[in-house]
């Protein structure tokens, strides 16, 4: 039987995507695929969203009737199999890692977020040209790079649309003075950061560097809290991403943005630093 999740943990976000995305990619309706299953339209439903965990059977037959079969088939079996083990840790995989299917599950379902970004600006607030920027530097081949930049720009959805996340963005001043892409992709970036920090839902923070020691020098990290379920911590690295759902850990977490915000910039001065980087570079063109 499938199991019931009062906690939804990150692999069981990332599947609830897969299955999503399976039947919507075959076109075929819940209620449809339901019947073909022999099952109840609402449990194909909590499926999909994550409230109950398909057994690794359930998920092959729902692939089976989506007619999804080869080397995506055993993936999603494998990831059924341990959906409802708290901690991740991942590596990259051909296509979306597990790990980033966890986290735009998490960006999609979180009332709030607060991310730490030590060194560049914050994924859900890059625009495209800085995305594709990056991507690019990283050697990744044409296609993939556009294919992770459309990524992102989907992912700033939770930010801009109706009844929107609320986005705590603590970012190093550096990653504000860097040279991502040409000047004015910088330019355009900064730009997009100023209007942003001006939405009611998004509260931008720079933290000034060599101020000495904090817990933000440890890393960057992402804090997800969800009306619906328990909060979760991030770390998304190079290749590898790990997720931490630990109650003591999330706690220890909230105490180090307490810290850093008592050392970062509130968003009016923060805004008013943005300009000025944005003003020394149209004097220097």
């Amino acid at each position: 039987m499938p199991v019931d999740t009062n906690g939804v943990t990150p692999r069981a976000r990332a599947l609830a995507a897969a299955i999503r995305t399976v039947r919507e990619r075959s076109g075929v309706s819940g209620r449809e695929l339901s019947r073909r299953l022999g099952l109840s339209h609402g449990t194909v439903s909590h499926w999909e969203t994550g409230r109950r965990v398909p057994t690794p059977e359930d998920v092959a037959s729902l692939l089976t009737a989506a007619g999804v079969t080869g080397k995506e088939k055993q993936r999603l079996v494998e990831l059924a199999r341990h959906a409802s083990e708290p901690n991740w840790l991942t590596v990259g995989m051909p296509g979306i890692p597990h790990q980033l299917a966890g986290a735009v599950e998490c960006e999609r379902s979180a009332s709030s977020i607060v991310e730490w970004a030590p060194s560049v600006i914050p994924g859900l607030l890059q625009t495209s040209e800085y995305a594709r920027a990056i991507s690019t530097v990283g050697g990744l081949p044409a296609h993939e790079v556009e294919s992770r930049v459309m990524l992102r720009i989907a992912r700033r959805e939770v930010v801009v649309r109706k009844n929107p996340v609320h986005f705590l963005a603590l970012i190093g001043e550096d990653a504000l003075r860097d040279n991502i892409g040409a000047p004015e992709t910088m330019r355009e970036q900064l730009q997009y950061l100023l209007d942003l920090n001006t939405r009611k839902n998004v509260s931008v923070h720079v933290v000034p560097p060599r101020i000495g020691w904090h817990p933000g020098l440890v890393g960057p990290f992402v804090l997800y809290d969800f009306p619906d379920a328990p909060s979760v911590v991030h770390f998304e690295h190079y290749s590898s991403g790990a997720f931490v759902p630990d109650e003591d850990d999330v706690q220890a977490y909230r105490h180090a943005i307490d810290s850093i915000l008592k050392i970062s910039r509130s968003p009016d001065i923060t805004a008013k630093l943005i300009a000025e980087i944005i003003d020394g570079m149209e004097h220097a063109r």
